[in-house]
């Protein structure tokens, strides 16, 4: 009945997908996203960064677009939803201080570790906090796994490591073997330090199990973050939240007397046991808080029909501003991640508004803040929804769209979670494609970009674009691509426009993404659901 199903979905949206009405290729168009990439990641945008003249700049420039196009105000009377944040800037850091009692380890800020603090306090001092190894942090009873069984934390400092126990085990029926669970990224693991009492929480940071270099970390933990206000201003959490590099845990392992110990490969054992390193943590930095509220920009196309019923498109606005000059520049332009993304939401946009009948589902245009500080802009949404969740038909997310030319594949970021991607694939059948799982699953990218938020509140949602194969170079140079790109543009200002760019690829994800939306929004009969195993497939229902 499943394969039946699939079948009678794949000849249903084969059917309207060859339909020659259709056919609106012409509708969005490689100079349409060049436009609009070169706006957004122009200097005058100042890397898009919020609660800066460069947010201005950019929700300004969207709702114009918006209003040119005709779209109506996605929040009442108004195309802004506002997301009330707090901006905390720690200054003044001393060294990370580790003692063994008679040796004491200096760590250097920046080289060495990152620190900073939810808390909305003027300062922060932890002196002599005991240092406790936690693995990695975890706490999963569906996996019979618990890292602080037997071990008090409380008003300690843990340290932890990055990913989860499942990575690079080679065994898939382990946690999820190569694919990343919610387990593994950081911010559960600063999430679960609180619940169990600690005062601080490091995280070892090693590049393969991260996906990202230490500069990345360096570039995005420093300098001003931003957080969503909170009632308690956040001393339910840790007084401190940081990371390490992989050489300096190393030395403090040495420090332990445990200089040689595999501590990376213990963890992964489900006999392994938590254990103090004997040693004493102190640290402290001034903190310094700025209130004020960001925005979403949203965008609505009435439906005929159906009006209250909806697909999202989503995509991040913001960007990382303004930073220390790498190389001379200071600017983060953020011209792939994610001015992409936004431009191929506006074209998407164009052609609903330009097609020949309007959609009989409403579809609502959302451009998010402060991605890059946590997915805040799509968790504000999802606690406070524009339209209900249980009338809001699916997600479409689009974040850091490939420059490189056309692509072979598309890659489905979560592959096996929902239905959508059935649909997707389709349409990526009638454009010469195939559809691939995420080739980096232990990257957790399914839990990097905006469509976890909604897909935390039960919508299905789709994160896909092409990424592993190249139409005529090929897997291998699509791969050295995007090694490149994450090596040495990813989080900083070298991420520019280019003129070697190739935007055919990115043409072909944005049509793509367009008329999986454009089914959604005229089939009212279609409801795609999440699939057997999907995590979300319980709260959709309830």
């Amino acid at each position: 009945m499943k394969n039946l199903n699939t079948l009678l979905l794949s000849s249903l949206v084969f059917g309207f997908a060859c339909s020659p009405q259709e056919d609106k290729h012409d509708l969005i168009s490689e100079e349409g996203l060049t436009y609009h990439i070169e706006n957004l990641s122009a200097d005058e945008f100042m890397g898009r960064m919020p609660f800066t003249e460069g947010e201005i700049k950019t929700v300004e420039y969207i709702k114009a677009q918006y209003e040119e196009l005709g779209l109506k105000p996605g929040n009442g009377d108004s195309f802004y939803q506002e997301v009330p944040m707090v901006e905390l800037a720690a200054g003044n850091m001393s060294n990370l201080s580790i003692s063994n009692g008679s040796d004491i380890l200096e760590l250097d800020f920046k080289t060495d570790f990152v620190a900073l603090t939810r808390r909305v306090i003027d300062h922060i001092e932890i002196t002599n906090s005991e240092l406790v190894f936690a693995g990695f942090g975890i706490v999963a009873p569906e996996y019979d796994w618990n890292d602080y069984e037997g071990i008090d934390v409380k008003g300690k400092t843990v340290l932890v490591l990055v990913n989860d126990p499942g990575f690079s085990t080679g065994q898939d029926d382990f946690f999820k073997g190569e694919a990343m669970t919610y387990y593994g990224r950081w911010t559960y693991k600063y999430e679960e330090a609180a619940r169990q009492g600690a005062a601080g929480i490091i995280i070892v940071h090693d590049t393969k199990p991260a996906s990202y270099p230490w500069g990345v970390v360096e570039h995005g933990w420093t300098g001003a973050n931003l957080y969503l206000q909170a009632n308690d201003n956040n001393m339910s959490r840790c007084k401190m939240e940081g990371w390490v590099s992989l050489e300096a845990a190393n030395k403090i392992f040495a420090l332990a007397g445990k200089e040689g110990y595999d501590y990376t490969q213990e963890a992964v054992h489900q006999e392994f046991n938590s254990f103090s390193l004997n040693l004493n943590l102190s640290l402290s930095f001034d903190n310094e808080s700025k209130f004020s509220k960001s925005k979403n920009v949203a965008g609505l196309l009435h439906g005929t029909d159906n009006p209250a019923e909806v697909i999202i498109y989503s995509g991040h606005w913001d960007h990382l501003g303004v930073g220390d000059p790498i190389d001379g520049d200071s600017i983060f332009n953020g011209a792939i991640d994610n001015a992409s993304g936004i431009a191929a939401i506006l074209e998407i946009a164009h052609a609903f508004v330009h097609q020949e009948n309007p959609p009989k589902r409403s579809v609502l245009f959302l451009a998010v803040t402060a991605e890059e500080q946590g997915l805040l802009g799509s968790e504000y949404y999802a606690s406070s929804p524009l339209f209900a969740p249980e009338k809001t038909v699916a997600n479409i997310n689009i974040d850091a769209l490939s420059a490189i030319g056309p692509m072979k594949d598309l890659t489905i970021v979560g592959y096996g979670q929902s239905e959508l991607e059935d649909i997707a694939e389709v349409f990526a059948k009638a454009q010469g494609r195939y559809i691939t799982p995420d080739p980096t699953p232990g990257a957790g990218s399914f839990f990097r970009s905006d469509h976890f938020n909604f897909a935390k509140i039960g919508i299905p949602a789709l994160y896909a674009k092409g990424s592993k194969e190249h139409l005529t170079k090929g897997v291998d140079y699509a791969t050295q691509q995007e090694e490149e790109f994450t090596a040495k543009h990813y989080h900083q200002p070298s991420d520019e426009i280019y003129d070697t760019w190739d935007l055919a690829g990115m043409l072909q994800d944005t049509e793509l993404l367009y008329q999986v939306g454009d089914k959604l929004a005229n089939d009212v009969s279609l409801w795609p659901k999440w699939k057997e195993g999907s995590e979300f497939k319980a709260i959709r229902e309830q």
